[in-house]
């Protein structure tokens, strides 16, 4: 049975990848070989990492996803700063926050956790964190290293006030190669409406 590597996600306009773009341009411009950023392309913002799941799960899936996005409306999003996982001392990841209505994000990401736990699928255990990942940090970097990025990153002050409009879930297909990994959205569900 073919399994795919798969997440629920919401996708970002092209003005806000240009941005991240334009971030990201910024941070590569510091010279830190030991990062491998993320194309601004397949940035998006991950709900729920599924993992490999047999392609006959996926019509329930959506049937959960339509499920927990019906009774929300489309609500706007912003770019927070910058951060990193797990801390500034030790950083493996760097990434954008988000603004905005935070507390309807928080609700969708809770309904979606319970209504695919009836599928079989774990509720994640650490708290949920709006983000969006900007790069990792390679194994061969550093104790040294890794603190002296995460000072750095400190020190930049990055604001915007761009936002946009959340109005859709999207069911992603992650294919990993080694230039990176594909992204395919294998169905798009609208906020307050069904499954397209």
């Amino acid at each position: 049975m073919e399994r795919i590597r798969s997440f629920i996600a919401i996708e970002l306009p092209p003005q806000i990848r240009a941005e991240l773009r334009s971030l990201e341009a910024s941070l590569k411009a510091g010279q830190h070989p030991f990062v491998k950023w993320v194309d601004p392309g397949g940035i998006h913002l991950t709900l729920k990492f599924l993992g490999g799941i047999p392609s006959t799960t996926v019509p329930e899936i959506i049937e959960a996803m339509t499920r927990t996005a019906q009774p929300v409306s489309p609500f706007a999003l912003q770019l927070g700063g910058l951060g990193v996982f797990p801390n500034w001392q030790r950083p493996q990841v760097i990434w954008v926050g988000m603004g905005g209505e935070i507390d309807k994000l928080a609700g969708l990401h809770r309904d979606l956790e319970t209504a695919l736990s009836s599928l079989g699928f774990a509720p994640e255990s650490r708290s949920f964190r709006a983000h969006l990942t900007l790069g990792r940090l390679r194994e061969r970097a550093s104790p040294k290293d890794r603190q002296k990025f995460g000072e750095w990153v400190t020190s930049i002050k990055f604001e915007t006030s761009l936002s946009f409009e959340v109005n859709a879930l999207s069911l992603m297909k992650s294919q990993l190669t080694p230039s990176g990994a594909i992204y395919t959205q294998l169905a798009s569900v609208e906020l307050g409406g069904a499954a397209v």
